[in-house]
């Protein structure tokens, strides 16, 4: 089998952990649409199915696991996948999404040190700017 895209592997871990999911509801979690052949990609391998429709309006396709997927990834059943904290503990989240945790802590500690935080992003030219009022006189 050759090695699975980036967008092939996000839609597998979305189906495992989430179904029965929708095409729709895996582009809602990944933010970006899903071409169709991502999805036939992960069928072909016989690692996800069509598992019938979801009873909304449009009925869309519901994709589950398969039994060769719990196979292959040498589980017992989907309770058997890992969770966030071992995730977490062995390295495989997302680097962004780190980085954006620890920025947001950064800002967090910026605004603690620095009083409300209120001139954070601020430039020097805004600061000459920030006493006047709506008709550019001081205020």
């Amino acid at each position: 089998m050759r090695r699975l895209s980036r967008a092939a592997t996000e839609c597998l871990a979305i189906v495992a952990y989430h179904e029965p999911v929708s095409r729709a509801e895996i582009e809602s979690i990944r933010g970006v649409q899903t071409a169709k052949g991502t999805l036939d990609v992960l069928m072909e391998a016989g690692w996800i199915r069509a598992a019938g429709r979801r009873e909304v309006p449009g009925r869309p396709v519901i994709y589950a696991t398969t039994p060769a997927f719990l196979t292959h990834f040498g589980l017992q059943s989907r309770r058997d996948l890992p969770g966030l904290a071992e995730l977490r503990a062995a390295g495989l989240l997302d680097p962004v999404e780190e980085a954006m945790e620890r920025a947001m802590g950064e800002r967090a500690a910026g605004r603690d040190d620095a009083g409300n935080g209120d001139d954070i992003g601020r430039t020097d030219a805004d600061a000459g700017t920030a006493a006047l009022d709506n008709d550019g006189e001081s205020a």
